[in-house]
């Protein structure tokens, strides 16, 4: 593809970017953390040419085609804007902004730039669900009637876990829902093929007060084992470890979600099922490569990932045969690989800062919700 990428962020997800960018053929010039030293620390561990020492480095350095930002949420907007207005494509980690006037603004600019602008809804890229997709485009699930599941993680499990995502001044008045919910919401909205019009949310914080260490120890860092014994101080929370929402779907579907980052026993796992008139299917990503189908009048159905058995679209982004898994990193692989191929094309079918615009606006519904105890139109 003979592009060349920047990454801003140094923590959990910047490297997986920096790892699939690699595998989908795209040289990464360098990264840039939150501090001269981050920046070096991490160009060292993962052999990368460059350490940037700030922003204006990457947006003056020519070699740059697009710039990857895997920062904290509250500085995706200035990041992305002054990437654009320097001439750099853009694919951010959600939330795009930390409000939908942010969001729509970037919307605007993107268009106006003509660059390519994505957002990383990665859950979209594991070939199953693709595949799920694919069957409902072609009409083989019917009619919608319901989807429901879930998004589960533990991380947050005990009160002295801790992580900057816990204060809205620094990741915005959601957590949990806007963190790992939206990924559930984006994949539903993409695989129903219809956007959700209407929320009830009912948010849920499990620890008022938290116990923030204050030598720097944060949950999902390396020092993780000394997060127990570290010095802390008490702090009050203003964001949801938990909630449960409806939905309705513009196509008259309905649907309910439960997110929960204090669900002890499970790390990562989004799960989904979808009823319609002609048949049912499920997806679990504690169990990737499987997909189930479920049928009245014949026998149900277990797909194991196969790209021969599939449909084109969901085989083209399956890189292994039968029998070879394919799991979380890949499908950062696979979105980067669409993203990339895609740029000068009519074409676009990853995730646009149309689809991060569109989920900002659905946390902001569910965000009222919760407040009011009330069903919220989405726009």
């Amino acid at each position: 593809m003979n592009y060349r990428t920047a990454v801003i962020g140094t923590g959990f997800i910047g490297p997986v970017h920096v790892e699939a960018l690699r595998r989908a053929g795209v040289s990464v010039t360098g990264i840039l953390g939150s501090s001269p030293a981050k920046s070096v620390a991490t160009a060292e561990s993962l052999h990368l040419p460059r350490a940037y020492q700030n922003l204006e480095e990457i947006l003056a350095d020519a070699e740059v085609d697009c710039v990857h930002i895997t920062s904290p949420n509250q500085a995706h907007f200035s990041q992305a804007t002054a990437s654009l207005k320097a001439g750099k494509h853009v694919l951010c980690e959600k939330p795009l902004a930390m409000n939908a006037t942010e969001s729509a603004q970037l919307v605007s600019l993107a268009k106006q730039t003509g660059l390519a602008a994505g957002v990383n809804y990665n859950i979209r890229y594991y070939p199953l669900c693709i595949e799920a997709a694919e069957r409902q485009r072609g009409g083989e699930l019917g009619n919608i009637y319901h989807v429901q599941g879930s998004y589960v993680q533990d991380w947050l499990f005990h009160r002295s876990d801790f992580n900057w995502r816990v204060s809205a001044a620094k990741g915005g008045p959601l957590r949990a829902v806007a963190d790992i919910g939206t990924h559930w919401l984006d994949l539903m909205q993409t695989i129903v093929g219809s956007k959700v019009q209407s929320v009830m949310a009912d948010l849920q914080i499990v620890f008022p007060e938290r116990d923030r260490p204050t030598g720097g120890v944060e949950t999902f860092s390396s020092e993780i084992d000394a997060l127990q014994t570290a010095a802390s101080e008490t702090v009050k929370i203003d964001t949801e470890d938990a909630g449960t929402i409806l939905l309705r779907f513009e196509c008259g579907a309905r649907g309910c979600l439960h997110v929960s980052q204090v669900t002890a026993g499970r790390k990562n796992c989004l799960r989904f099922d979808i009823a319609g008139s002609k048949q049912s299917i499920s997806w679990n990503s504690e169990q990737p490569n499987q997909l189930w189908a479920g049928r009245r009048d014949e026998p149900n159905e277990s797909l194991i990932r196969d790209p021969a058995l599939m449909h084109q679209r969901a085989s083209d982004f399956s890189s292994y045969p039968a029998g070879h898994n394919e799991g979380f990193s890949d499908t950062f692989k696979q979105l980067f690989v669409d993203f990339y191929s895609s740029i000068g094309s009519d074409k676009t079918s990853y995730p646009t800062f149309a689809d991060g615009h569109q989920e900002i606006l659905l946390c902001e519904a569910i965000l009222q919700s919760a407040k009011r105890e009330s069903w919220v139109s989405v726009n």
